[in-house]
Parts: structure tokens; C-alpha cells; sequence
């Protein structure tokens, strides 16, 4: 019995599933996804199976994700994307079938090398199973594989991270305990499901039997039907600059640093924020807290475990992934002599007397330089910039330098760009003066709108095309 057989028999009468267009029960549910489930197995779809699904969030995904599971194949979750990536990961993975969104109009007159899936929602296949078998095979453990993420390691190569159930399931409990949700509450699905950070979305709802909203794409009004979000905090200014109500409870923050400020706009409105640290790797959050005026990203959650060494931030637990998929080998993460998973960031331990030991994150070891032999980290300087009343957002790039190796600038969202002088007198009190950037530039808008983090590969371009040239 999977989840959602589960829940149909605890409560089948109980809205499990909102869409634009309509609501499903939990049994109305059931009843769909074994409906695409034989619609699926009719085109040859078997439990062991990879299934290429490429599109954005739209409530099609979700059901044929779903779907997936009841049959046992394994789902990997591709955004859309020049065919040059694409045809990358399909290598990567070795899928057995893909499916396409009808909403990608740049890629429908593609052609790929596997069969195509197609997908009806609504539709019966009662009249069509003479020739198939309607009792399907209910393999559902948590032991199976459940979903393909990619993620880009420090070369920029695709990894296939591979998750299976048990570890979605407890990533969605060792939240869910610290940021309440519970059944009778909901969540917009927010974030792309090809990211870990949305995929988990939908596995929280699933552990807890509650409901999943899956918005128009209109923000301000997909965010009135939920009682909790996953946002970057460009989505909460914009809701709270928009001055409408909002009936949020719980905001959970990621993709950048998190002003103070915009936390506190949104506390006065009685929307509780949070704020954490994770990776695609550990299916989503490690570590998280309430946002304060502290440097911390929050304590550890259950189910995970956490440890510095040298600097280096080292995971292990429950969430972490079976490992990546290449060519029909999975690697795991970590092994018998190896049993902590590095993730390449750097941190610190923050240890209060009588309370639980919370972490400092630096950032990305390789988002460290060295300036006139002194180390230099750029999130720490990003950090401390949105925290100034007029930044909305800030990314930081080491610029070589004849005398000192490299050094920092900064690139800020800001209505109006000050002085020099402005900054580096704002940054004094927090930084090290050689920490401090030699120069600050406005975020280009066209990255700003590029997704819910902005690339420093791509900012990097920019400095060297636009502001150097």
C-alpha cells in the first residue's frame, strides 16, 4: 500500500490535491493515478524503469510522478532546456522512455531516441484492458528508488542523485516536526519539482496527509489558499510590497542570504519565517531555525546527522541519497570507510551555554579565494550586505588583481545605487577592512528573472562582457 492508498482509507473524503482548474479527494486521487497508472503500463512502462520527464510544475508532473511510483519506475525530473543539456542527462541516466510537457513549445518538434509517453488525465481505460493486465503491480517500499535529481558538481557536469523513498520520507518527517505541518494544513507547491527543494514539497504533503496546492503561477493569489510556502525571499518581498492580506502561517526561506528586515515585515503580519541549509544530496533541509538577528542557519534536524572537519561541513543520516547514476552504475555517497558525505561547504559551529548547537555557514569552498594572502569567503560579505536596509539581494565575485591575487566586487538588487563610500562605511563595523569590496555594481535584471538562484558562472560572463569591455 503506498501513501495515497494509505490516506484513502485514514480519510478518502478529505481534500488531498488542489489545481487550478479543480480538487481531488483522496480517493478521487487513488482513483486517478491507477487510471495513468494503466495508461502507463499500456505503453510499456515496468517497475525498474527510468522515466525522463521534462517540464515545469504544472499538475500533469505531479500525477505522472506519482504514478510512476504506484508502478515502480523510476521518475527523473529535467526542467526544460536547450537539447544539448537534455540529450547530457538522457546519456547520464540511460531512460528507458521520456515524456514531454505539451506546455515546451521550443522542444516539441524534437525528436528524440526513446519512445515518447503520452498522458490523459480524467480518461478511463476500462474499455480499452482487454489486453492488459488491471491488477497492477503494487511494489511500493520504502526501499524503491523515487526520483533522479540532477545537480551541477564543481566541474558543472550533471550528477543524477538518486533518492529512494525512505529517504524523501524521513528529509519530509525531520522537517515537518520542527516547522509544523500537519494534515490539516497546506502547501504551495512553490518551487520547480526538478529541484530538490520542490520535489520535497510534494513529500512532505505526502507524509503528513495533508493537502497540496498547485498554483496558476500568480503568487499573490496561489499564496491565499495555503497555510505554508516554500519561497526565495524575492517571492515574500513582492507578496508583502503588494500589501494585500496574507494568511500564511509558515514561510520555509532558502536560495540566498535572508535580510532581517523582510523577516521582521513578515512577522508583523503573523507569518512565522524560516530559514535552512540542504542540498540535493540530503533530500533538501539539514539544518534549519526561525530566522533572529544570529548568524546561524539553524540546528540540526532529525533523522540527519552533521560534523566539521578542517572547516569542511560533512553530512550523513537518514535523507542521505543511494548515490549517482551513471550509465546503469550507482555510486553510492559514502561507504563503510567513508561514512560522511563532504559537501564541499565550509562552516562553523555556534555553541551557546544551555542550548542546541546551531551552524554558521561560509559558503562554498570554492566560493573562497585568497587576497593578498588572506582568505576571503563571498557569502560572508553577501551576507552582510542584504542586511543593509536598501539591499534585496547581493552576490559577490573574486576579480583578479595584479597586486593582491584577486579581489572582491558586489553586485546588489537596489532601487538606487550610492556611493562607494556608503557601502564600505555600512560594511566596517561587520567586515574586516579587506573584506570589503573594491567596487559595486547593480545585479543585471535579466539574470535576476533566469530562476531562484542566480549563476556566478553567469555573472561572472557578465562582469567580463558588459562591465570590463
Amino acid at each position: 500500500m503506498d501513501l495515497i492508498q494509505q490516506w484513502c482509507v485514514e480519510h478518502a473524503e478529505k481534500t488531498a490535491l488542489v489545481t487550478p482548474t479543480g480538487s481531488y479527494t483522496w480517493q478521487q486521487l487513488d482513483e486517478e493515478i491507477t487510471q495513468l497508472s494503466l495508461q502507463l503500463k499500456s505503453q510499456g512502462v515496468k517497475s525498474g524503469h527510468i522515466i525522463a520527464v521534462i517540464s515545469k510544475n504544472e499538475p500533469k508532473v505531479v500525477f505522472l510522478y506519482l504514478a510512476l511510483l504506484r508502478l515502480g519506475a523510476l521518475c527523473a525530473l529535467m526542467p526544460p532546456q536547450p537539447m544539448i543539456g537534455i540529450k547530457q542527462k538522457l546519456n547520464i541516466i540511460q531512460a528507458n522512455f521520456v515524456w514531454l510537457s505539451e506546455s515546451i513549445d521550443s522542444l516539441h518538434d524534437t525528436e528524440f531516441d526513446l519512445p515518447c509517453l503520452s498522458l490523459i488525465l480524467g480518461q478511463s481505460l476500462a474499455s480499452d484492458n482487454a489486453s492488459i493486465d488491471i491488477d497492477l503491480p503494487y511494489c511500493f517500499s520504502s526501499e524503491q528508488f523515487a526520483s533522479i535529481v540532477f545537480t551541477s558538481g564543481s566541474t558543472g557536469i550533471p550528477k543524477a542523485v538518486v533518492h529512494a523513498v525512505k529517504h524523501h520520507i524521513a528529509s519530509a518527517n525531520g522537517i515537518t516536526q520542527q516547522f509544523l505541518f500537519k494534515e490539516h494544513d497546506s502547501w504551495l507547491l512553490s518551487l520547480p519539482i526538478y529541484h530538490v527543494s520542490g520535489l520535497s514539497i510534494i513529500w512532505r504533503w505526502l507524509a503528513k496527509g495533508a493537502k497540496l496546492v498547485i498554483g496558476s503561477g500568480n503568487l499573490q493569489v496561489d499564496i491565499q489558499q495555503v497555510t505554508h510556502a516554500s519561497l526565495v525571499p524575492i517571492q515574500l518581498q513582492r507578496l508583502l510590497d503588494s500589501g494585500q492580506t496574507i494568511q500564511l502561517k509558515r514561510v520555509l526561506l532558502g536560495g540566498s542570504h535572508i535580510p532581517l528586515s523582510l523577516t521582521e515585515r513578515a512577522s508583523k503580519q503573523g507569518i512565522e519565517c524560516w530559514l535552512g541549509y540542504g542540498m540535493t544530496e540530503a533530500a533538501s533541509t539539514v539544518i534549519a531555525k526561525q530566522v533572529d538577528a544570529s548568524p546561524t542557519a539553524g540546528a540540526l534536524l532529525p533523522f540527519r546527522k552533521i560534523k566539521l572537519q578542517d572547516g569542511r561541513i560533512y553530512v550523513a543520516g537518514e535523507t542521505l541519497a543511494a548515490g549517482y547514476l551513471f550509465q546503469g552504475q550507482l555510486t553510492p555517497l559514502v561507504t563503510d570507510e567513508q561514512p560522511w558525505f563532504d559537501t564541499k561547504d565550509l562552516g562553523q559551529c555556534y555553541q551557546q551555554a544551555g542550548k542546541v548547537d546551531e551552524y554558521i555557514i561560509l559558503g562554498r569552498a570554492d566560493n573562497q579565494f585568497i587576497s593578498g594572502g588572506e582568505n576571503i569567503h563571498c557569502e560572508e560579505i553577501e551576507a552582510v550586505l542584504v542586511r543593509h536596509p536598501d539591499i534585496k539581494q547581493a552576490l559577490v565575485l573574486p576579480i583578479e588583481n595584479e597586486l593582491y591575487g584577486y579581489r572582491p566586487v558586489a553586485f546588489i538588487d537596489t532601487e538606487t545605487l550610492q556611493d562607494f563610500n556608503v557601502y564600505q562605511e555600512y560594511l566596517l563595523p561587520y567586515l574586516d577592512k579587506f573584506k570589503c569590496p573594491d567596487a559595486y555594481y547593480l545585479l543585471p535584471a535579466h539574470l535576476m528573472n533566469s530562476g531562484i538562484k542566480i549563476s556566478r558562472a553567469d555573472l561572472k560572463k557578465y562582469y567580463q562582457q558588459v562591465i570590463t569591455s
